[in-house]
């Protein structure tokens, strides 16, 4: 095996200014003459309609076959045009977003895509409001407005600098407004878009892609044709398929182990390659804190100075992962290190025992940890046996570990049946408002009762009106401090992110960055 040169991102991006952004064509010269590829993955993809997929899986497949207005470049944060010609905001306030779109685009089908489509398409993911949708990324959308075939205007009920941000992530996928109801969801597994690629068939073990040849955008594609294999969180089967040659490259979903043991694998016989990449994904612990239990700020206080992230990541994800200490990840503007700080990298028995007995409690904690086998990793449910393991080696709990399948486990959370429990994140942007604006407030995207004023009414709103995004950092700050002393999540982990591929495969570095996009048409195949 030989391990492939890493990645490196550029820094993250000092924020997007009022200025507008302005956008290139692309020549088509030899798109799409390389051959088929065959990628595989134990992420489910949950939707193919836009308005409702809010997961890694089905953002894989709308950031190919659908375009939004920005995209992000190959290892950007800062995104730029793309089925638009240009974008900017043209208020000091932030407040009113105008793109004028790139003239002749067309979805796969034929049909034109103009800005009615577009506003379309962000009043009907509002208008459905699906639970499992992006529609809660949009609270400051007022109005969006098509004056002209190429002009779309959005107003905003507060200023948000990182609207742009927002758009060019799968939420803003455009959708042609003949092919999909403004009121309900698709329900037919198919896909019209004005994306590089087309979805040909799509079930839940396999989607078949094929080159738009109608797309206009920044996408070069290196490849006619990509099927994508999903496992169902099948480690095995992954691994198998693509040892075997059953696929060229195993994406989200190789066990930790399978990962380590190629990357230290010095034959050169393997036909297998590592490819590593930045990773913003993160994973937490969560607490109800209407809870009878851990609704009390000590005992997850006790939890948190328990909880030894080394070990955890090197037991169960074979140091593929990196401890993390606040809710914003290494490589994020104004990431810190409160919970650190707070409660420290080792287990602290001690204050956790302090902390416990100052809730009044003397004797073991019952505890229950609610996992769920694959949403979050294949490895989670091992994670948090390792995590109750902890817990009950220092004495002061008594902690049990559950595994309910995903669609329940979404429910008893929403029904407030869970103290504890798993949340994964994959940003939807690289900007730390995507590690904070969804987490707190009503209707957070982590169930969890918690609220904090400050937050919600003035460090959210203030780092959202701020053009310059380094500027945040202090705003940014207060907001990790606060999370660390009320303990309402304990971040756990951040990923190292991987592809693992045969020999033949190249491209895979332009797909594995902090913007979370996997980009289809820069993988080729010798």
């Amino acid at each position: 095996m030989k391990k492939r040169t890493q990645w490196s991102v550029l820094s993250i991006a000092t924020g997007l200014a009022a200025a507008t952004l302005t956008g290139c064509g692309t020549e088509d010269g030899e798109s799409g003459s390389g051959g088929s590829v065959v990628v595989g993955m134990s992420d489910d993809v949950t939707a193919t309609d836009p308005a409702s997929g809010y997961d890694p899986g089905s953002w894989l497949l709308f950031n190919n076959v659908f375009q939004s207005l920005l995209s992000f470049p190959i290892g950007s944060t800062e995104p730029e045009p793309e089925a638009a010609q240009e974008c900017g905001f043209t208020d000091a306030q932030a407040k009113v977003f105008k793109c004028t779109l790139r003239k002749g685009l067309k979805f796969s089908n034929g049909n034109d895509l103009t800005s009615e489509d577009v506003k379309f398409s962000f009043d009907r993911t509002m208008r459905i409001n699906d639970d499992a949708g992006p529609a809660i990324m949009f609270p400051m959308l007022d109005e969006v407005q098509a004056p002209d075939p190429l002009t779309v205007v959005f107003r905003l009920n507060v200023p948000d600098a990182t609207f742009p941000s927002k758009i060019a992530s799968g939420a803003g996928s455009i959708v042609d407004h003949r092919e999909y109801p403004a009121d309900k969801l698709r329900t037919d597994d198919k896909a019209v878009g004005s994306g590089p690629y087309k979805l040909d068939s799509f079930r839940k073990d396999r989607a078949e892609f094929s080159r738009n040849g109608s797309y206009q955008g920044n996408a070069k594609l290196r490849n006619s044709k990509v099927t994508l294999r999903l496992f169902g969180g099948d480690q095995g089967a992954l691994k198998k398929a693509l040892i075997g040659k059953d696929v060229d490259v195993a994406y989200r979903g190789l066990a930790a182990k399978d990962i380590a043991e190629i990357e230290n694998d010095t034959s050169t016989g393997s036909g297998v390659d590592i490819v590593p990449g930045s990773s913003a994904e993160v994973q937490h612990l969560v607490f109800n804190v209407n809870d009878p239990v851990v609704g009390k700020r000590g005992v997850r206080q006790a939890i948190a100075y328990l909880i030894d992230r080394e070990a955890l990541v090197q037991q169960v994800y074979d140091s593929t992962a990196e401890p993390l200490y606040s809710i914003i990840p290494a490589g994020i503007t104004a990431h810190n290190t409160a919970f650190f700080d707070e409660y420290g990298a080792r287990p602290e028995r001690a204050k956790a025992k302090e902390a416990l007995e100052a809730e009044g409690h003397t004797g073991k904690v019952k505890l229950t940890l609610w996992s769920t086998p694959s949403r979050y990793g294949p490895s989670t449910d091992q994670e948090f046996r390792a995590i109750a393991e902890q817990l009950n080696a220092s004495g002061l709990f008594d902690a049990k570990v559950r595994s309910v399948e995903f669609d329940q486990y979404e429910k008893d959370i929403a029904a407030g049946k869970y103290g504890v429990y798993v949340k994964g994140w994959v940003p939807d942007y690289p900007d730390p408002d995507n590690f904070t604006q969804p987490f707190f407030g009503k209707g957070n995207v982590l169930g969890n009762n918690y609220e904090n004023s400050t937050i919600t009414e003035q460090v959210i709103p203030a780092t959202a009106a701020e053009n310059d995004r380094s500027a945040t950092a202090k705003d940014y700050a207060k907001l990790q401090d606060i999370v660390a002393r009320d303990v309402p999540i304990i971040p756990l982990w951040q990923a190292k992110q991987y592809a693992v591929v045969r020999d033949s495969v190249y491209g895979l570095e332009n797909c594995l960055d902090a913007s979370t996009v996997f980009r289809f048409w820069e993988i080729s195949k010798g």
